[in-house]
């Protein structure tokens, strides 16, 4: 049963006339260093964003087979790629992000952990030069639309999508929703504030104000529609998700590991890993790796 406060945030979001605005983010591409460094420490294995990086997982290894290529967009400093790259070690990545600075961590990463499936590039996600028309297998991307200034810029970033994905490809690409009311955007940014560096919290409050919203999304994933559905969570869209239909079979092996890898989690995370999951399923989107 999700808290009484999240509750009553969502209560609110239902029954509010209120629309706030959408705000773009101050900068396009996080370079700051101790932006980064904050955004990394969220993402480390046990930082606030591990339950929410556990279920992104689960939904990207059901469309993701061996042999793929695989283009993660905006793959930041790839702590999401790296779990998703190690769960499917017979698939190729490529991970596409216009910052640097965030490279930089990816590499580090990438290194350190050893994993050697996975190749960083700098670009812009709205346009892909680089990368061939029909080329990739599958595409993911998490928590990272809305960092685009415009509605522009979206539907272009999806129209590169389609001309990129084989026929019959697999898509995950998740993001935050936006919110009705600034008092819900204000509860969900500071809702683990005691967890979580200050600077995060901010770049956190950001990115909920601008997050686009759910009709944004929709017109703007127009092109995948043939290849992928929209959802959103229940009662109020805090976040949506494209996904495709599940392309593998399931093996018991890796159904164990997600089953190691929840266990693992302080109870606090487990609690909101149940509390997303619950959310996303009444909304219709499940994941046989979750339970």
């Amino acid at each position: 049963m999700p808290s009484l406060p999240v509750l009553l945030t969502l209560v609110r979001e239902i029954t509010t006339a209120e629309r706030a605005s959408r705000v773009p983010e101050p900068e396009l591409v996080m370079d700051d260093p101790a932006q980064v460094a904050a955004y990394a420490e969220a993402a480390r294995p046990n930082g606030v964003l591990a339950p929410v990086y556990l279920f992104h997982s689960a939904h990207a290894c059901e469309v993701i087979r061996a042999g793929d290529l695989v283009l993660d967009l905006a793959c930041g400093p790839a702590n999401q790629l790296a779990m998703i790259a190690t769960l499917c070690p017979d698939a190729r990545f490529i991970g596409v992000d216009l910052s640097e600075t965030m490279l930089g961590r990816a590499r580090d990463l990438m290194e350190r952990e050893g994993i050697e499936n996975v190749e960083l590039r700098q670009g812009d996600i709205s346009r892909l030069p680089g990368i061939a028309t029909g080329s990739v297998d599958a595409i993911i991307s998490s928590l990272a639309l809305h960092h685009l200034p415009t509605l522009d810029q979206l539907k272009a970033t999806f129209a590169e999508m389609a001309r990129v994905l084989k026929r019959g490809g697999g898509v995950y690409v998740s993001d935050l929703g936006h919110l009705k009311s600034e008092r819900s955007i204000e509860y969900f940014a500071r809702q683990y504030a005691d967890r979580q560096p200050e600077l995060f919290t901010l770049d956190y409050l950001n990115s909920l104000r601008a997050a686009f919203a759910v009709e944004d999304f929709r017109a703007a994933g127009a092109p995948i529609a043939g290849a992928a559905r929209l959802y959103t969570t229940f009662l109020a869209p805090y976040m949506i998700a494209f996904k495709s239909a599940a392309r593998r079979t399931l093996e018991p092996a890796l159904s164990r590991r997600f089953q190691e890898l929840r266990a693992a989690l302080p109870h606090h995370h487990r609690v909101d890993l149940k509390d997303l999951s619950t959310f996303f399923r009444l909304g219709g989107l499940s994941s046989r790796l979750l339970g």
